[in-house]
Order: C-alpha cells, then structure tokens, then sequence
C-alpha cells in the first residue's frame, strides 16, 4: 500500500544543539519502533559531513517525516545535496540558529521560488 501523504507526521530536524534542544523541548522529537531517531545533534569539529548527509537522506526518504527543518549553516556543508532535493514531501525548511542568522541568498528553496516567479 502506497504511503500517502496522511501518513507524514513528524518533524525532523538536523541542527546544532541549541537548535535541537529547544525544537526537543517543544516536543519534536521522537525514537519510532526501530529505534531511529528524527533528529541529529551536529558538533562543530565532531561530526563528519558524511553523517550530516546520510541522515539528510534518511529523513527525506522517511515515508513518517512531512517537514525536515535544517540549520542554514550546517546546509552549506552539504549543500550540492540540498540543492539536489526537489520532492514535496517531506518539505525542507533552512533555519537559522543562535549564532549564524539566516541569509536569504543561500536559502535553495528561496532561490527555487525566485526562479519560477523571474525575480
């Protein structure tokens, strides 16, 4: 049976841990019965860009996530994969963090909008 788009209720998220502490407070995350997580911590000289984009792909190919939320800094590391993305489901979102503020220029998604309406 086809997933439909119903079936798509979480939030996942992959940011610093300022970001997820807070989005984690506000009762986003969530272990389902395979004991996979739908958020990833990542550390600024810990975390290797390899684990920042096998869970980028994780999530996206995840039939339970609707929106996948990333912090804008840390999309830049993997940021030819991000650009890559162009499903509807689940939605990207880049967010800024506490220390790094958003820039509109880099959003992919922004850029995407822009181009459809010629701006």
């Amino acid at each position: 049976m086809a997933t439909s788009f119903k079936d798509r209720n979480l939030i996942a998220v992959i940011g610093d841990e300022d970001s997820i502490t807070g989005l984690l407070l506000a009762g986003v995350g969530h272990i389902n019965e395979y004991q996979k997580k739908n958020f990833l911590v990542v550390e600024d000289g810990k975390t290797q860009v390899s684990e920042i984009e096998l869970a980028f792909e994780e999530f996206t190919q995840r039939k339970d996530i609707a929106i996948l939320l990333i912090n804008q800094h840390i999309a830049e590391k993997i940021r030819p994969t991000v650009d890559k993305y162009q499903q509807a489901f689940p939605a990207l979102l880049e967010i800024p963090s506490k220390d790094h503020p958003y820039d509109p220029s880099k959003d992919s998604v922004l850029k995407r909008v822009q181009k459809l309406f010629g701006d």
